[in-house]
């Protein structure tokens, strides 16, 4: 009887034993599993994103058409303070220049050079090559094969990304600090020395002028005035796009290029 006792004694510490077991590998396999849970505790926001962040500035000063900051300014955030995707911008570059080139190069082939369609000797008899037409290939002014011919090669983006690249581009302006507001730029003269002027006290005397103009809507003057200055270019807000952002160094904008650019996104 005593040695009964014992071994069920036994039974019951196994039995709570491999209980303990079972509880602890399931809970392990859980962790396993959900991994997120441990991670959700962490911040979302890596270093990168922190410094990109705080390199960013949504408040930007504002020039008048005499060159005299009058203020600042507020971007808003949607379009001047997302994450760049560099090769979003790089694709959507590739796409712009593409579609801005033609192809020239031309030839003619065989049928649309001058010459006889006549038989330029007899088949045979002559211990040379049989030839039929004065304007094969072989022959000098003769028909060039598979040579170029003028085209030209268009490529597309779908709208979504070039909304994303456009934003990305701005984005980027914005955290290198190359973004600026403008104030009465409607009151110009159209006179080229005084945007001339304007340019230079905001970019420094001696640097030379590659700026982006954005105004909220077509306005004759400021086109008139800025036709002179190769490097600067005056576009609305509704017709700006990643390559004219990225291509100037500078972009200035009015606050109601700013309004339209919000609305546009």
């Amino acid at each position: 009887m005593p040695a009964k006792k014992k071994v069920t004694g036994n039974k019951q510490s196994l039995r709570a034993n491999a209980l303990k077991k079972q509880v602890t590998s399931s809970s392990l396999r859980a962790k396993r599993s959900n991994p997120k849970k441990e991670i959700a505790t962490k911040p979302a926001a890596s270093r990168n994103d922190k410094k990109v962040s705080s390199r960013i500035s949504l408040s930007v000063p504002v020039y008048s058409l005499a060159g005299r900051t009058s203020g600042t300014m507020s971007l808003p955030k949607e379009i001047f303070g997302a994450p760049v995707n560099k090769q979003l911008l790089s694709q959507a570059v590739r796409v712009y220049m593409t579609n801005e080139n033609v192809l020239p190069g031309n030839t003619k082939t065989r049928g649309q050079v001058e010459g006889s369609s006549a038989k330029i000797y007899r088949q045979k008899g002559t211990g040379r090559a049989r030839h039929g037409s004065i304007r094969a290939n072989l022959f000098v002014g003769g028909g060039i094969v598979f040579g170029p011919k003028r085209r030209k090669v268009i490529l597309d983006l779908p709208k979504k990304m070039k909304k994303a690249a456009l934003i990305s581009a701005l984005s980027s302006k914005a955290s290198d600090f190359k973004v600026y507001g403008l104030s009465g730029i409607e009151k110009s003269s159209g006179k080229t020395k005084e945007i001339f002027d304007l340019l230079g006290k905001i970019s420094g005397k001696g640097k030379k002028l590659n700026a982006l103009i954005i105004t909220a809507g077509k306005q004759d003057n400021v086109f008139r005035a800025v036709a002179n200055i190769p490097s600067v270019t005056t576009l609305p807000a509704n017709l700006i796009n990643t390559y004219e952002v990225l291509k100037h160094d500078l972009l200035l904008l009015t606050k109601e290029a700013a309004e339209k650019l919000e609305v546009k996104k």
